[in-house]
């Protein structure tokens, strides 16, 4: 899997403070689901980051990307834009694609929805290294279990 120091950098200059919270690492019910649909660059970054947060807060997260979100999860795509930083961030520019094998890179896990692929110009082998197919039942019972929060964007 590539490794993108710009996108480590970014992560984080991005990362809030730490604040008086409960040490949640390895607590199973600290659980997060990530639904990506969104084409915009500036929601695929800011949900990156927000991820980066909670996995940094103890959150054991996981992505699904579908629709053109799942372009990302493809080995050597690159956005057409990059996102500005706010004044004074270390890195001028970032792309969601950075971020997200960032992400992985700290253990944090990618899926594509079933329908990615059959849908669109790729294959299985054309994902990143570590990035699956996500299955209907399995996903279903991570997005109907009471403990596991589901945000979509």
């Amino acid at each position: 899997m590539r490794y993108s120091h710009f996108a480590a950098a970014t992560l984080t200059a991005f990362a809030l403070p730490t604040l008086a919270v409960a040490d949640n690492h390895g607590n199973a019910e600290d659980q997060a689901l990530m639904i990506v649909t969104s084409d915009a660059v500036q929601t695929q970054s800011m949900v990156m980051i927000l991820g980066n947060a909670m996995r940094e807060q103890g959150t054991d997260l996981h992505i699904l990307l579908c629709d053109a979100a799942g372009d990302l999860a493809v080995d050597g795509y690159s956005s057409a834009e990059a996102i500005n930083t706010p004044p004074g961030h270390p890195m001028e520019q970032i792309k969601p694609e950075g971020l997200l094998q960032m992400l992985m890179g700290k253990g944090v896990t990618v899926d594509v929805c079933a329908i990615y692929l059959p849908n669109s110009e790729y294959g299985e082998d054309d994902l990143l290294d570590g990035v699956g197919v996500a299955a209907p039942g399995p996903m279903a019972e991570m997005m109907r279990d009471p403990s596991i929060s589901v945000y979509d964007f």
